[in-house]
């Protein structure tokens, strides 16, 4: 079957490989759409990052090339030995991560935050870049019938959204300031508006998705190449924002996202890195800020698949542009890195 592997930063191909079959415990599923996150797009240009290379991942047992994918959704089509509570034919979202059980973040129910975390399609596995995926059975979540196969495909980013306002202390009435308006950005902008924000300033330099935010709820929309973003929330605000969010992974936004937050402001950081980020440590101090980091999501699924049923998160809002597997490089990454007007490329499936 038809794969995308990634063999390492700048190398992604499409390549033939021998067709995966479930294994105790786990369930085999004919893929739909997968998208391309900004954490393919990290390891695509400065990996490896999350992808195993040379030592094998300690739970997946792989290492590169590896294939990539971990945003996707398909319909179950073979159950492995003892596979309970799902059928053939079920429409399912992938929650990816690999977790070990056994650490204490695993046993305190916080398995996102597991010492040898791991994502099917970035830490090995079968990736949803592919014809046919296989993983454990409590990986996939049952999909309401009234959800498309590509809000299926957005699942999972939208859980690392819901994900980071869950864990932010914004409450309904506060105001926020959004600092990137990626996939993930435009999504935490939805989650603000579901958990009452009463102001969200969104900064980014692409007007495309500046207009996306304000489509999607937010009240304002920054453009850093014109004024400084932070005075001017702190302007707007009278003091800076209950809670930032930074989701750029760029080290000069950093301090950025600190400045436009309000004394006992909180700063949730949810991008992933590639690089070391600097800020004065006093600008936290003097103004007793919180500073919080945010990885994936846990136990969030069945949440974000209802708050679509209720109408956010929508592909039809979201996703602008569909392409064929063999076009991934080309179309899909390479239109990411220079065309910030695109907001989130859907690989389809092959058929075999």
């Amino acid at each position: 079957m038809k794969v995308a592997r990634w063999h390492k930063a700048k190398d992604i191909r499409v390549e033939d490989v021998e067709e995966p079959s479930p294994g105790p415990g786990q369930v085999k599923i004919k893929v739909a759409w997968t998208g391309i996150c900004g954490s393919d797009l990290h390891e695509y240009l400065a990996g490896p990052i999350f992808v195993p290379v040379g030592d094998r991942h300690p739970l997946s047992h792989d290492a590169a090339p590896i294939v990539m994918g971990h945003e996707y959704c398909g319909e179950v089509t073979e159950l492995g030995e003892g596979v309970e509570g799902l059928s053939v034919g079920d429409r399912v979202a992938i929650e990816p991560i690999f977790s070990c059980g056994d650490c204490a973040p695993c046993r305190d129910g916080k398995y996102n935050l597991c010492d040898s975390l791991g994502f099917v399609g970035l830490s090995g596995g079968w990736g949803g870049f592919a014809a046919y995926s296989v993983v454990p059975a409590q990986m996939a979540h049952k999909m309401p019938d009234g959800l498309s196969m590509e809000q299926g495909a957005l699942v999972e980013p939208a859980a690392v959204a819901l994900h980071a306002v869950r864990l932010s202390q914004i409450k309904a009435g506060d105001r926020a300031a959004v600092f990137g308006a990626g996939p993930i950005g435009l999504l935490v902008v939805e989650a603000l508006h579901v958990a009452g924000a009463s102001e969200i300033q969104v900064v980014e330099p692409s007007e495309t998705r500046r207009a996306k935010a304000m489509e999607l709820g937010a009240t304002h929309a920054i453009d850093p190449g014109e004024i400084d973003p932070a005075k001017a929330i702190v302007a707007a605000t009278g003091g800076g924002v209950d809670v930032s969010f930074e989701v750029t992974g760029v080290p000069s936004v950093l301090p950025q996202t600190i400045d436009a937050t309000r004394h006992e402001g909180q700063v949730l950081v949810v991008s992933i890195w590639e690089s070391e980020a600097a800020f004065h440590p006093n600008t936290v101090v003097l103004r007793e800020r919180q500073i919080k980091g945010s990885i994936a999501y846990r136990n969030v699924y069945p949440a974000v698949m209802a708050l679509m049923m209720r109408g956010y998160f929508s592909a039809d809002k979201l996703v602008t542009k569909r392409i064929p597997i063999h076009d991934i490089v080309a179309e899909g990454f390479k239109t990411l890195v220079n065309e910030k007007s695109q907001i989130k490329v859907l690989v389809e499936a092959p058929a075999q």
